[in-house]
């Protein structure tokens, strides 16, 4: 049986697009291709039950969600509310909402789940967001000055971008950053290069504005006023029953000072104090999930694109690139999440970050089950397969962040050749 080991380190090493021959290169573009149309040839019943099984898990998780945080005076129950919450919209995030865009369910040929028809819970319009993350990402995948996702253009995670002073607040800004992930992917969306450039007119700017606000006013509206007050009501319908239902004070206890407006005020006065707290709870539960989702999110994405065994090229390197150097620089550019089932169903699947980059139409479910066939032509080219526990990602990740908000800097070592043990 054969296990994965960790490669070696290399030091001085070479672009992997190097070391093989426009041959090589075609064939090994054959390999991938021939797992990409097995793929396609196999899906069926059991990929349409997966998906439509996670669509029901999150509507379900959501449905769990607001119902605990009906009554969050009870804090146990409010707890698992606003966990379940957060679960949802995880699951909404990155397992359905991500790879339902990248079109990965498209053959089905279902308009409720469709690439064409869909749309998230998140800032980004569905339509913004395809062309900068499907075209633009997946096109020029760690191509320094053509990937807009290389640095989400406010930071310097590699040595070869050129340090500017505002990079010192890079650590800074990193944690807003993750705090407001959905927001700040929503305005790298606009292209700030584009506009400055002009090269974006300002017709489809102010579009894409439009649509912005909007998705902010339906998320506000939603996780802010609406929910919160569907709370505050039931908050306060319980609140008074149980006041009305309190037995009247005995003859001897007449005798005590009776505050002002009677049984009547007493109810109403325990239906505001109940609604207000349950506005407030409800509402601060909306916004941890959203964070929650946000952190998520961040790290997911950081974790897969930024760690030290990464890639990044230049645009003279990849001139005329053919099919095989595309598939390199995907395999290369990205790196995976080592994690139980339940986590790569957390992370959308994008623990496998790298068979996603190959092959971002497939079905994420899929993965898992070509991860071994992509690790064996690492092995056979020589190509490295980049993969680690997460924390061990998000440290790297968070140490290139705060070391190149310096000026200087030089790129991490990184993995040799995969191989497999022999067990």
């Amino acid at each position: 049986m054969s296990t994965t080991v960790t490669p070696p380190i290399d030091t001085h090493a070479e672009s992997p697009l190097a070391h093989l021959s426009p041959a090589q290169l075609e064939e090994l573009a054959r390999e991938f291709d021939a797992i990409r149309d097995r793929v396609a040839g196999e899906l069926g019943e059991r990929d349409r039950r997966y998906i439509e099984a996670m669509i029901e898990m999150q509507r379900r998780l959501a449905v769990i969600g607001r119902v605990g945080l009906l009554l969050p005076r009870f804090r146990p129950l409010a707890i698992g509310g606003a966990s379940a919450l957060a679960a949802a919209k995880i699951l909404e995030n990155m397992e359905i909402g991500h790879n339902v865009m990248h079109g990965q369910w498209d053959w089905m040929n279902d308009p409720r789940i469709h690439s064409s028809t869909w749309d998230w819970d998140t800032a980004s319009t569905a339509e913004a967001w395809k062309h900068s993350h499907n075209y633009v990402h997946h096109t020029f995948t760690n191509i320094r000055g053509k990937d807009k996702d290389l640095g989400y253009e406010i930071m310097r995670i590699d040595p070869l971008q050129k340090w500017h002073p505002v990079y010192l607040l890079q650590p800074l800004y990193n944690v807003i950053l993750a705090g407001l992930f959905e927001w700040g992917v929503a305005l790298h969306d606009l292209d700030f290069d584009a506009i400055r450039s002009g090269k974006k007119p300002m017709r489809q700017v102010r579009h894409e504005l439009k649509g912005i606000a909007g998705k902010a006013r339906d998320q506000f509206v939603k996780d802010y006023v609406a929910w919160p007050l569907v709370s505050a009501l039931a908050s306060a319908a319980v609140g008074a029953a149980t006041e009305a239902a309190k037995p009247e004070p005995k003859p001897w206890r007449r005798l005590a000072p009776r505050r002002r407006g009677g049984r009547l005020a007493r109810i109403a006065e325990r239906a505001l104090a109940d609604g207000s707290q349950a506005y407030r709870r409800t509402a601060a539960a909306n916004a941890y999930a959203n964070l929650a989702r946000n952190f998520w999110s961040y790290a997911i994405i950081f974790c897969g694109h930024f760690p030290d065994q990464t890639y990044t090229y230049s645009q003279s390197e990849v001139e005329d690139e053919s099919r095989g150097g595309w598939y390199i620089r995907q395999l290369t550019g990205a790196a995976n999440i080592e994690g139980s089932p339940l986590f790569h169903v957390a992370s959308g699947n994008l623990g496998y970050q790298v068979e996603h980059h190959l092959f971002p139409d497939m079905p994420s479910s899929r993965y898992a089950e070509i991860a071994p066939q992509v690790k064996d032509i690492c092995e056979r080219y020589g190509l490295p397969y980049n993969s680690g526990p997460f924390l061990q990602q998000l440290g790297m990740v968070q140490r290139t962040i705060l070391r190149l908000a310096f000026p200087g800097g030089k790129a991490r070592p990184k993995p040799g050749p995969y191989r497999a043990l022999e067990a």
